[in-house]
Parts: C-alpha cells; sequence; structure tokens
C-alpha cells in the first residue's frame, strides 16, 4: 500500500483542539467533525485537503486531551496520513485503533515543505518528496500494528481474529 498527495505542514503541540475544536464535540459522525478538521490551525484545510493528502508536522502531534475525535475527523478528512517528528501518546494510540497511519521522522519532517508531494509507504516507512527526489525513512510498525492498520482499525482487526 502506497500513499501519494500534497502536503499541509504545521508546527510543534498542535494540539487535540487545534485539529478538531471542542465547540463540534457534540457529534461523532465522521463526515460532520472532516467538515472542522484543523480549522483553528489553518481556517481552510477542511476546504482545501483532498483524499490522500498528507499532514506532517514538527513535535508533540495531538497533545492535549485523550478525544479520539481528533483522529477521526483527520481521518474522515481524507488526510492518507499525518508524518511527524513525535506524535502525544494517547493520539498515536487512538490514531492506530482507528487505522490512521502515522509515522516519525524528524529527518522528513526538516525537508519536506509545505506544498510538496510525497509518496509514502507505511509497511516500509519509506517516504519520497517526489518535488525533490529525496528519500527518508520512517520506522515500519510491528507487524502486529501493521495489521491493525491493513483491516482500518482495532475493531475490524479484533472482529477478523476473532471469527478465524
Amino acid at each position: 500500500m502506497k500513499f501519494s498527495g500534497q502536503v499541509y505542514k504545521f508546527g510543534n503541540d498542535i494540539d487535540t483542539d487545534a485539529i478538531i475544536p471542542a465547540r463540534y464535540l457534540n457529534t461523532f459522525e465522521p463526515a460532520e467533525l472532516a467538515k472542522h478538521c484543523m480549522e483553528d490551525a489553518d481556517p481552510d484545510f477542511p476546504v482545501k485537503v483532498k483524499p490522500g493528502d498528507i499532514i506532517v508536522a514538527e513535535k508533540n502531534f495531538g497533545c492535549g486531551s485523550s478525544r479520539e475525535h481528533a483522529p477521526i475527523a483527520i481521518k474522515a478528512a481524507g488526510v492518507s496520513c499525518v508524518i511527524a517528528k513525535s506524535f502525544a501518546r494517547i493520539f498515536y494510540r487512538n490514531a492506530v485503533n482507528i487505522g490512521l497511519p502515522i509515522l516519525e521522522s524528524p529527518e522528513a519532517v526538516d525537508a519536506i515543505s509545505e506544498g510538496d508531494t510525497l509518496e509514502v509507504e507505511p509497511k516500509t516507512g519509506r517516504i519520497t518528496n517526489l518535488r525533490t527526489g529525496e528519500n527518508y525513512q520512517a520506522a515500519p510498525f510491528p507487524e502486529f500494528m501493521q495489521e491493525i492498520m491493513d483491516r482500518g482499525g482495532l475493531i475490524e482487526y479484533v472482529r477478523a481474529k476473532v471469527s478465524t
């Protein structure tokens, strides 16, 4: 599986309230959450983002509250993956639980610019900047976590394990 998309770049400490503002937490409907994804960090993001696009961020992406709405909003907005220097631990776990691929690569984050187009292979951790031709490496997920991603999240992974 490969993802290819345009980069939207964000800074350090993007908290869950910037990802999906608390004023929209009265719903768990993914399509509704997507309409407001990242709007406090970039008001135009919900209308600019296209399916397959990629969020690139600095350190501590997803810090703040433990709300599951944040990765749900990102995935529902069509973002194929998030690359950051580091992730808040609860956001990391919530992203895995819903099958949102996230990769840590400080080197890639430093070199990638807003608007670049990337090709990302989550299984290998390979990130290619199609504008520059440069390649970067993120640590791939362990096999069991990759299976969770491949199934679209923890619930589908468990369903598959229980049915076999």
